[in-house]
């Protein structure tokens, strides 16, 4: 009786972990399916943004950098914050969300992000 009682423990204990593991594994892989990508974010980047904002400057308004203290001072310093600024432009910047699919925006943003902590070097 005893020896059933331990075995019944170890295979409910083995469905656990297999759970956990399904789990860890279901996340793992899915969170870095759907992660934005800098390195297509540098090339939305290039090929949308550069012209007023090469090198996290900006030749429209030069106080509204995309550098860090810029983006803090702005309230623009999370990736919420810069795709919407993305989709729906602001004053001079216009609107991209007729242009870029979702995917590009949050491509962009994180890169946006990305090369802010780097100072744009």
């Amino acid at each position: 009786m005893i020896r059933s009682s331990t075995r019944a423990k170890r295979e409910h204990m083995k469905k656990i972990l297999s759970v956990i593991m399904l789990v860890i594994v279901t996340f793992a892989f899915a969170s870095s399916a759907l992660a934005a990508d800098t390195a297509k974010g540098a090339k939305v980047f290039t090929a949308n943004c550069a012209a007023c904002h090469l090198g996290g400057r900006n030749v429209i308004v030069a106080t509204k950098t995309l550098k860090k203290d810029a983006l803090e001072k702005n309230n623009i310093n999370s990736l919420a914050a810069i795709m919407t600024q993305v989709q729906n432009g602001k004053n001079a910047m216009p609107a991209f969300k007729s242009r870029l699919n979702d995917q590009q925006i949050e491509d962009v943003a994180t890169y946006v992000l990305e090369q802010a902590e780097k100072d744009w070097s």
